[in-house]
């Protein structure tokens, strides 16, 4: 949890000293800690107060979903549940994945890149105490559900449940197989380099069809960062990876995206990569259908996740008893 200071500032999830810090020691429950420093365009960073940030606003000029136009025009067809008091997606795996393909195939569909991102319950319960996080994720075009408790309490809450969880580390691989089908192509960035590296070669033996037209660590900065953005714009991918940790890799969409308009598809991934690589485990089966792959991952690693699910799960839970319930079609 944050203290209400550090709530009234930006730099919460684009200040690059804080970047440094915070991803240091308290990355996302499902992300490799990635430092990456996200500046704005003149490489100076940014500290405003969410006061300062007009309502519907992001702030490098990003707009909330519900006024954003060419995001609403994009996603008009796919309902929507306010769970936990995020609208997410009224989608399953495989129709997400149709999804982000259709966004970009045959034609694009838009003339910047759609963003999707994910949450589970401890973003639900960040969104709820850090303004500035709340906002970087009701910017996006769509939110998935990437937690089966969000998906079980929404049977029991709200008319309009969602079908399934939506977990990014399966989703890349349904997305994966029709790009390799299709002629998509996939770019990666996030994790370290080692992990990055590892993760691309076991993708590269699963999908020896699949175009990666690149990869990168998220080890990035200030010059280096923005060229990296640059040399991802060139290359055009139809689908690129994001996987910094909450709220970094949501800010970097932020930032970047009025420099992404070549990018079909944007969307956050969390500890993909890891998965990827082979470096951590998926729970069994079993647990991630009745909701306890949060235990497994405490199993795991005790030590960096023991205080957050302390203070997130009960908070969590009691925002989806208390923030869910059924939105229309495109709102």
């Amino acid at each position: 949890m944050l203290s209400q200071s550090q709530n009234a500032r930006i730099s919460d999830a684009v200040s690059p000293a804080r970047a440094d810090r915070e991803l240091s020691r308290r990355p996302n429950s499902d992300i490799a800690a990635s430092p990456v420093r996200i500046c704005d365009t003149s490489g100076d960073e940014q500290s405003v107060s969410p006061a300062d940030v007009p309502a519907g606003s992001m702030p490098n000029g990003m707009l909330e979903r519900r006024t954003n136009p060419v995001g609403r025009a994009a996603t008009a067809g796919v309902a929507r549940a306010t769970v936990g008091g995020l609208r997410l997606a009224v989608l399953d795996r495989e129709q997400t994945a149709e999804f982000m393909v259709e966004a970009v195939y045959p034609n694009r569909r838009v003339s910047r890149p759609l963003y999707l991102t994910s949450a589970n319950g401890e973003v639900l319960s960040r969104c709820s105490t850090e303004p500035m996080t709340d906002r970087l994720f009701r910017a996006a075009d769509l939110i998935n559900a990437d937690g089966q408790p969000l998906v079980m309490v929404s049977k029991l809450r709200s008319p309009n449940p969602l079908p399934e969880r939506v977990a990014t580390t399966d989703l890349f691989h349904d997305v994966a197989r029709k790009a390799e089908e299709l002629g998509l192509t996939f770019y990666l960035l996030g994790a370290n380099e080692v992990e990055n590296k590892a993760a691309i070669a076991n993708v590269r033996r699963a999908y020896p069809a699949l175009k990666i037209v690149g990869y990168s660590h998220g080890y990035l900065r200030g010059d280096a960062l923005r060229a990296k953005v640059d040399e991802i714009n060139a290359l055009a991918p139809d689908f690129l990876w994001v996987a910094l940790g909450v709220p970094y890799e949501q800010a970097f969409v932020d930032e970047f995206m009025s420099r992404l308009g070549n990018v079909g598809v944007i969307k956050t991934s969390g500890g993909l990569f890891n998965f990827l690589s082979g470096s951590r485990p998926r729970a069994p089966r079993w647990m991630q259908i009745v909701g306890l792959e949060w235990a497994w991952r405490l199993w795991l690693e005790p030590r960096r996740l023991f205080w957050r699910y302390l203070t997130t799960n009960p908070h969590a839970l009691y925002l989806l008893f208390n923030r869910t319930r059924s939105s229309s079609t495109g709102d």
